[in-house]
């Protein structure tokens, strides 16, 4: 389980304004790497361009006369600034990318684990999917084709099948799993906004793949937990009617 306090070092911050969503961080790395290489790129778009032109040959002109030497295609200067040249190029570079990659594999691992919580209790929902819709069950053993889940609190997803290979997905919450047969796989989210999402599948399973879609509602935490106290047991829907015909739970 991931723990909130190594991520906030590297902009994760902390439970308070609040855990960041999956799709936060994602948009994060892009908008790092975005920037990052655009600067990249133009930094060396203008180097180019400047000795193209500094050092184009001319008529009647040596660029390179009042050089001691000229540098040869494929060798190192041994003169002049070469070696602050090499450390600018390859030290700074390498620092970079390894900066990057740590930043971003912590960054990754907050996604992949969830945040931790103190003093605050998680929603755990299982998550099965059938040919060709969604189920949703709640603690309490409540079943619906509707995943109805407060703001800013962490959700946790328990992911598996009933029939053949599905994969969930949220695209707007940037939530993605695999829907097993017999094994269970684990997502999370959590947003801030209250409205309507879809789950889909990503997973070609049969005829009705395009239409195995479940909507997702976001609500204000005392709406939710009003829902929430009304709920028990089985809802009569046409997910469970579906789920009945491929041997899943009773309507």
């Amino acid at each position: 389980m991931g723990h909130l306090v190594p991520h906030a070092v590297v902009g994760v911050p902390l439970h308070g304004g609040d855990v960041r969503a999956p799709a936060d961080v994602f948009n994060s790395i892009f908008e790092v790497f975005l920037v990052l290489g655009t600067a990249v790129g133009v930094l060396v778009v203008t180097y180019t361009l400047y000795h193209a032109i500094k050092y184009r040959e001319t008529a009647g002109e040596d660029p390179y006369a009042d050089k001691v030497e000229r540098p040869s295609m494929g060798e190192m200067p041994t003169g002049g600034s070469g070696g602050r040249k090499v450390f600018y190029s390859f030290g700074i570079s390498a620092i970079i990318v390894v900066s990057l990659i740590a930043w971003t594999y912590s960054s990754l691992a907050y996604v992949e684990d969830g945040p931790t919580i103190e003093g605050e209790e998680d929603i755990t929902v299982q998550v099965e999917g059938f040919r060709f819709g969604w189920a949703f069950i709640y603690p309490n053993g409540h079943e619906t084709s509707t995943l109805k889940v407060p703001r800013n609190r962490v959700v946790r997803l328990e992911v598996t099948s009933r029939d053949v290979f599905h994969n969930f997905g949220i695209p707007e919450l940037r939530v993605k799993t695999d829907a097993i047969p017999g094994q269970t796989t684990d997502a999370w989210f959590t947003t801030s906004e209250t409205g309507t999402y879809q789950a889909k599948c990503y997973e070609l399973c049969g005829s009705g793949h395009s239409v195995m879609v479940s909507p997702v509602e976001v609500l204000p935490q005392d709406e939710y937990q009003s829902w929430y106290a009304g709920t028990n047991g089985t809802e009569n829907g046409s997910s469970n009617q579906t789920a009945a015909s491929v041997g899943g739970a009773p309507a």
